[in-house]
């Protein structure tokens, strides 16, 4: 029974970084209608320039949390402008840009390696105590990672629901056509959505390779197959959906590993294929269907 509580707090742990990496990557399909298959990779830009500004530049690890956070918004508009945008102008088919995104992470995955080298890295960090909560066992980093997903997923929920920017954020995803003849600027709303996204991502990468305590240039992409799980469980376009997916994937991953380690993956791949079998659109499928027969369209 020890065993089971210690699981359900490194599955908090898990949740609360998977969360911000599948909410991520949900906003950019449902803005987007892209399968950003560099995501992966640029959560590991992130964690190395937020390595960067901790090792070399002497910065504290949340200062260098937030230059990752924000390497990831930039590179993320920067690849949504420049790359997609150009082959979705020319009415380039859903499979054609989800290769496109697995090309742009292949050549980001190895100008990381070029640049960075084939090592380990780790964060410079100073001592930290364990933190006991009903059982559970936390560092004082890894509550904070807890806290700032919280907020991440509050402050999200505000600006999706309560502000003109979230309204419409919301009306492009449901329908980018409708909502540009209604005056909506949707290049715009979609960069603001880039933007925010990546930013998410880059926190992801950070928070990841904060509670890996090592990581290299491959690491991010690894990662890639579990955040999609999370956000194709909840129904991919939906952020609300992607937060239920990264919680349960995130908490029945790490109790399987309680029992049999090597199927700590396995679980949440297994939990997938039945959702999806029961729901072949996901838990919150809404968007996410109107979001393809517009596709199909």
């Amino acid at each position: 029974m020890h065993e089971i509580v210690l699981a359900i707090g490194f599955g908090i742990v898990t949740s609360a970084i998977l969360a911000l990496g599948a909410v991520g990557f949900s906003l950019q399909f449902g803005v987007s209608n892209i399968f950003n298959l560099a995501y992966g990779d640029i959560m590991t830009v992130s964690a190395f320039v937020a390595y960067v500004t901790n090792a070399d530049a002497g910065a504290n690890i949340w200062v260098s949390m937030a230059a990752g956070a924000a390497a990831g918004s930039l590179l993320s508009v920067a690849i949504n402008r420049f790359i997609y945008t150009p082959f979705i102008r020319r009415g380039t088919a859903l499979f054609t840009m989800v290769m496109v995104s697995l090309a742009v992470g292949t050549v980001v995955e190895n100008a990381v390696q070029a640049i960075a080298g084939d090592g380990f890295r780790g964060y410079r960090l100073g001592a930290v105590k364990s933190i006991n909560l009903a059982g559970m066992s936390f560092t004082s980093r890894q509550l904070i990672i807890v806290g700032i997903a919280v907020v991440s997923m509050v402050g999200l929920h505000v600006l999706l629901r309560g502000t003109r920017v979230g309204k419409a954020m919301r009306a492009t995803a449901t329908h980018p056509e409708l909502a540009r003849s209604c005056g909506v600027p949707t290049d715009r709303v979609t960069a603001i959505a880039w933007g925010i996204s990546g930013a998410l991502c880059g926190l992801a990468g950070v928070a990841l390779a904060l509670n890996l305590a090592a990581f290299d240039f491959t690491f991010g992409q690894s990662f890639l197959l579990i955040i999609v799980a999370a956000a194709v469980f909840g129904s991919v376009g939906q952020p609300y959906g992607a937060m239920a997916g990264a919680v349960v994937i995130g908490m029945a991953s790490e109790i399987a590993a309680v029992y049999v380690p090597s199927l700590k993956e396995v679980v949440a791949f297994a939990l997938l294929v039945i959702v999806l079998l029961i729901r072949p659109n996901g838990l919150w499928p809404g968007a996410f269907v109107q979001k393809m027969n517009v596709a199909a369209r």
